[in-house]
């Protein structure tokens, strides 16, 4: 059996957040018109507990919509694993939002709070800069959804350096690839191509070109021959490739073969082809092993 379907985010927003509007409004009515009728038997005291109470259980329905839209967000674009950083950061706001609406109702004078929560924002942001902008752009992530787990993507950042290809009339990007694994509320990780997981603040992968594959691309195998390497050796070998990558998609090219330089004594040639394997390293072995018995059955000329 299928699992079910989550309905409409902004209608479950809606609609929870509707009873809490009423029930604010119901509240309202209660403390500012019926107070006299209905609360003659309290105490100041009392009533003021009673208003705190209503403030807190109108916050909690406020919290409790936010929250179920945002499963429902997340399980539809299939990011639920990420749901309970979202919803603690979004509870947070909430959480303050709550307090500082108790203390206004305790007399206490907002001005004096915001601007002793100002100073230590300050102090506290300038301290945790990095950190902040890491949780921030992990909530963009997740809300913009570029990519998810399991996609194939090629990172490309000024912050990480990489080396240059080894021809250089050839155009490469320096990118690191792999698949990404999660992507969190601080770090975003990627299981590399090369081995190992890189985990990359969120701060710089918003900032990052983050190139996805999906499906076949193409490549590019660059090889330098000798004078005495006739082309007809190379042309040879297009067969063999042609079977190790068979076409990805209907009509795909076949590979072909580009002549791209000379020197005073070699020339370069390009295997040009489309295939469905990502990794260049694992495309480049395979060529170059179809190319090299063809190679060694010629004889110098």
């Amino acid at each position: 059996m299928d699992p079910p379907q989550p309905g409409r985010p902004l209608w479950i927003l809606a609609r929870d957040l509707l009873a809490a509007v009423v029930l604010a409004g119901a509240l309202f009515v209660l403390f500012t018109v019926f107070n006299q009728r209905l609360l003659s038997g309290f105490t100041a005291p009392e009533v003021l507990l009673l208003e705190a109470g209503a403030i807190v259980l109108v916050a909690f329905l406020v919290a409790r919509a936010v929250a179920n839209a945002t499963g429902a967000l997340l399980q539809r674009h299939g990011l639920t694993p990420r749901g309970h950083a979202v919803r603690l950061f979004l509870n947070l706001l909430i959480a303050t939002g709550t307090v500082l609406a108790l203390f206004k109702l305790a007399g206490v004078s907002l001005e004096s709070i915001f601007i002793g929560a100002g100073f230590a924002g300050i102090v506290l942001g300038l301290a945790s800069q990095t950190v902040l902008s890491n949780v921030f752009a992990g909530m963009l992530l997740v809300l913009a959804d570029p990519f998810r787990p399991g996609d194939h993507v090629a990172f490309i950042a000024s912050q990480y350096g990489v080396l240059a290809p080894s021809y250089p009339h050839e155009q490469a990007l320096p990118a690191y690839t792999g698949t990404v694994d999660d992507v969190g509320l601080t770090y975003t990780a990627i299981a590399l191509d090369s081995g190992g997981v890189a985990k990359v603040p969120n701060a710089i992968v918003i900032q990052a070109m983050v190139v996805l594959a999906r499906g076949p691309v193409v490549h590019r195998v660059r090889m330098t021959f000798p004078y005495t390497t006739p082309v007809a050796a190379v042309e040879a070998a297009m067969a063999d490739v042609a079977r190790e990558f068979p076409p990805p998609y209907p009509g795909a090219p076949a590979p072909r073969l580009e002549a791209t330089d000379l020197s005073a004594t070699t020339w370069d040639a390009v295997i040009v082809l489309w295939s469905a394997t990502q990794p260049a390293g694992v495309v480049r072995d395979r060529v170059i092993r179809c190319v090299l018995p063809h190679l060694g059955r010629q004889s110098p000329g």
